[in-house]
Formats: C-alpha cells, sequence, structure tokens
C-alpha cells in the first residue's frame, strides 16, 4: 500500500512542477513563445496553474499519508522468503517518497516564494 501511494505522490508532485516551475523555466529562459504553444497544445497545463492551491493540497496529503504509512512499515520487520524483496520495496519507497518531496518544495518555491520576492 505504501509503494503505491508513495508512487501517486510523486505524480501529484510532478502536477506542481506542471504547473508553477514549468512556466517560470521556459520564461527565464525566453522560451515564452514555445510555453505558448505547449499551452495550446496541453491547455491542462492552464487549468493546473489556475487551481495551484488545490494542486498544492492535494499533493501535500497524498504526501504526508504516504509519510504516515512509510514510518509505520519500517517499524515492522520483514521475515520469510521474500524478506530481501521487502526489504527493497521499503528502500524503493523511501526514495520515490524522498523525490516527491524534493520536487514538490521546488514546485512551491516557483508557485508561492518567488512572486512574493519578486514584487
Amino acid at each position: 500500500m505504501k509503494q503505491y501511494l508513495s508512487r501517486l505522490a510523486l505524480l501529484a508532485s510532478v502536477g506542481t512542477l506542471l504547473c508553477c516551475f514549468l512556466p517560470a523555466v521556459f520564461v527565464v529562459l525566453g522560451l515564452g513563445a514555445a510555453f505558448a504553444s505547449l499551452i495550446s497544445a496541453v491547455p491542462a497545463l492552464a487549468v493546473l496553474s489556475e487551481h495551484k492551491a488545490w494542486v498544492f493540497g492535494i499533493s501535500a496529503s497524498l504526501i504526508a499519508a504516504a509519510f504516515v504509512l512509510g514510518r509505520s512499515a519500517q517499524t515492522r520487520a520483514c521475515s520469510g522468503k521474500l524478506a530481501a524483496v521487502c526489504e527493497t520495496t521499503k528502500r524503493s519507497g523511501d526514495k520515490i517518497l524522498s523525490a516527491a518531496v524534493v520536487l514538490f518544495l521546488v514546485g512551491a518555491c516557483f508557485a508561492f516564494v518567488l512572486p512574493g520576492l519578486l514584487k
């Protein structure tokens, strides 16, 4: 269960990058026209940007739930024939969750912190 929740949290964190980080990178690199054509090809990106509070709220909830499940899974010992697989799954789940947190923080920085600093 934790593995699936970690993957879902990672997917939601990628949504935060698409809504807020990607537009900023395109503009900083002088690729505003390329971003405009991307928005016309994938209009869902504009919808994500309009509802960034919801995107970040859902992403934070999934990350928190994955963290809680991950901490409870870490206390349980792996035993039996599949102990090696169990340990590998725990480690990969931790890596996925860490990646989700990093992506979330980068997206939050571009969505909420930098606009306040640039005013």
